[in-house]
C-alpha cells in the first residue's frame, strides 16, 4: 500500500487523490507539491528578468503598454498568495488566532519591504547602504503583497462559510459558497475604475534631484488637465501617488524610461532623447496605492483556485473548474487589450491585465498540477520545489542582490574586481563571446541554480525562513 506522510513544515496542507491508493484508510493531508513549484519558477523568473533584463529587454517589463515575461511575476506572486490564504486558514479555527497571525506576517512584510526596496540597501554594485528618509521609496513588492494578503485574508476569515466542504455536485456551488469574496473584488474593481477614469489630473511640476544628470536641480512642468487618460504622464495612478506619497518617494527608474518617446535605444536603456519630453525624468511608482488596490484582485482570484483545491476532492473536477475560468480570464483580457477598450499595463494594474495575467496563472499552476500532482513528475522540478520552499530566502539573497553585495564587498585593489565580476568575465562572457548569452548563462546557473541547490541543502536540513 503507498503511503503519503505529512510534511509537518508545510503552511497548507491538502488532501490530493493518489492513483493506486486504496479507499479503505484515509490517507493524510500532503503538501501541494505544484504550489511550491509555481512559486519557485515565480521566485526564479524574478531573478532572469531582473539580471538579465537588461540584455534581453523583451523579457524586461513592458515600458508602457503591453505585457512581456517581467509582467508576468508579480500577478503570479499575488494569485499565489491567494492560493495559500484558504489553505494555511483552515488549520486555524480560532478566528482571533488567525487574525493575529495575519497581522504579525504583514508586519513582517512591510518591514522588510522598506528595508530591501526603500532605498536603505544598495546591493549587490554599491558597496554602501543608508537611506535618506526625504527620499525613501514607501512602496513595493514585498508591500503589495502585504496590502493584497491583509485584505483577502481578513476577507477569508471574517466570511468563512460553514458549510460543508465537498462542492462534488456542481461547479457553481462553489461562487455561491464564497459569493462574498467575489462581491469584495467587485466593489474593489468598481472603487478602481471610478478612480482611473473618473478623477481629474491637473498640470504638475518636478524637480530633477540626481547628481549624475546635467539636469540635477533644474524643475520641469507637465501639462495635463484632462480626466481619464491611461498615458505616462497625465494617469490617475500617477496622481495620487505624487499627492499622497509625493515624487520624491517613488521609484527612480520606472519602465517607461526605456519607452520610444524617451529613449534613442528602446526596448533598451541608454540616454534620453535631445528632445524627449519633460515627464520622461520624472519618478513613477509601478507598485503605487491605486494600482496595489487593483492588484488584490489577482489575489482574490487565487483565493478562489484555493478554495476550488480544497473543497474539490476530485483531480477530474478541479482541473476543469481551473481551466475554463483560466481560459476565460486569459480570453477576455485579449479581447479588452485588442479591442482598445482597456490596454494590457503593469504600471497601471488595468482590468485587461489582471486578466490576462491571473488566466496565465491559472493556467500554469494547472499544467504543473498535472505533472506532478497526478503524473508524478515532481523529481523532474525539484530545482523549483526547493526555491519554493525557501521562497523569502532566494528572494532576499538573490533578488535583491543582498548576497552578491555580500561577496562583491571583498575585493582586488577595485570595487570592479570581486569574484562576481570574475566569474561573469572569464566563465560566461569570454566563454561564449558574447555579453548578452554570458549574462543569460551566468544569471541561470551561477544565480538560479546554485540558489535552487542552496535551497535543496536547506530543505534536507528542515531550515526554512518563513514570515
Amino acid at each position: 500500500m503507498a503511503e503519503i506522510k505529512a510534511d509537518t513544515t508545510s503552511d497548507y496542507n491538502v488532501l490530493v487523490p493518489q492513483p493506486g491508493v486504496p479507499d479503505a484508510k484515509p490517507p493524510k493531508p500532503k503538501r501541494v507539491a505544484s504550489l511550491d513549484i509555481f512559486r519557485g519558477l515565480t521566485v526564479a523568473l524574478m531573478i532572469l528578468v531582473d539580471d538579465a533584463g537588461g540584455e534581453w529587454p523583451m523579457i524586461g517589463h513592458a515600458p508602457w503598454n503591453g505585457c512581456n515575461l517581467a509582467d508576468f511575476v508579480m500577478p503570479f506572486f499575488l494569485f499565489i498568495v491567494g492560493m495559500a490564504i484558504p489553505l494555511a486558514l483552515k488549520r486555524i479555527p480560532n478566528r482571533r488566532l488567525a487574525v493575529t497571525k495575519v497581522l504579525v506576517r504583514t508586519l513582517k512584510l512591510l518591514f522588510w519591504g522598506l528595508l530591501l526596496q526603500g532605498g536603505f540597501s544598495h546591493a549587490p554594485d554599491e558597496l554602501t547602504y543608508g537611506v535618506d528618509m526625504r527620499h525613501i521609496r514607501w512602496c513595493g513588492i514585498l508591500q503589495r503583497i502585504a496590502l493584497a494578503y491583509l485584505v483577502v485574508a481578513l476577507v477569508e476569515i471574517f466570511t468563512k462559510s460553514t458549510q460543508a466542504e465537498d462542492l462534488e455536485s456542481t461547479q457553481l456551488s462553489i461562487f455561491k459558497l464564497y459569493y462574498w469574496h467575489w462581491l469584495v473584488g467587485a466593489c474593489i474593481l468598481i472603487i478602481y475604475m471610478a478612480l482611473l477614469y473618473g478623477i481629474y489630473v491637473p498640470d504638475w511640476k518636478f524637480t530633477v534631484h540626481n547628481p549624475d544628470s546635467i539636469n540635477n536641480g533644474k524643475t520641469f512642468t507637465v501639462a495635463c488637465g484632462v480626466r481619464g487618460k491611461l498615458d505616462p504622464p497625465c494617469n490617475a495612478v500617477g496622481y495620487i501617488d505624487r499627492e499622497v506619497l509625493g515624487i520624491n518617494h517613488m521609484y527612480k527608474r520606472p519602465a517607461w524610461r526605456r519607452s520610444e518617446a524617451c529613449n534613442d535605444n528602446s526596448p533598451y536603456e541608454g540616454p534620453f532623447r535631445t528632445n524627449a519630453p519633460s515627464w520622461c525624468y520624472a519618478h513613477f511608482e509601478p507598485e503605487g496605492i491605486l494600482s496595489s488596490i487593483s492588484a488584490i484582485i489577482s489575489t482574490i482570484i487565487g483565493l478562489h483556485f484555493g478554495h476550488v483545491l480544497v473543497n474539490m476532492q476530485g483531480h477530474p473536477s478541479r482541473l476543469k473548474h481551473w481551466l475554463f475560468m483560466g481560459l476565460a480570464l486569459l480570453v477576455s483580457g485579449i479581447i479588452l487589450h485588442f479591442t482598445h477598450a482597456i490596454p494590457l499595463n503593469k504600471q497601471l494594474y488595468t482590468l485587461s491585465y489582471v486578466c490576462v495575467t491571473s488566466g496565465a496563472a491559472a493556467l500554469v499552476f494547472s499544467a504543473f498540477y498535472i505533472m506532478v500532482d497526478i503524473w508524478g513528475f515532481k523529481y523532474l522540478f525539484l530545482p523549483f520545489k526547493w526555491i519554493g520552499m525557501n521562497a523569502m530566502l532566494v528572494y532576499v539573497m538573490a533578488a535583491e542582490g543582498i548576497f552578491a553585495a555580500f561577496i562583491n564587498g571583498w575585493y582586488y585593489d577595485s570595487p570592479h574586481n570581486t569574484l562576481v565580476y570574475w566569474i561573469q568575465k572569464h566563465i560566461f562572457i569570454e566563454v561564449w563571446h558574447s555579453k548578452r548569452v554570458g549574462i543569460l548563462l551566468y544569471v541561470i546557473f551561477a544565480e538560479i541554480l546554485f540558489w535552487a541547490v542552496v535551497a535543496g541543502v536547506l530543505h534536507q536540513l528542515g531550515i526554512y525562513w518563513k514570515l
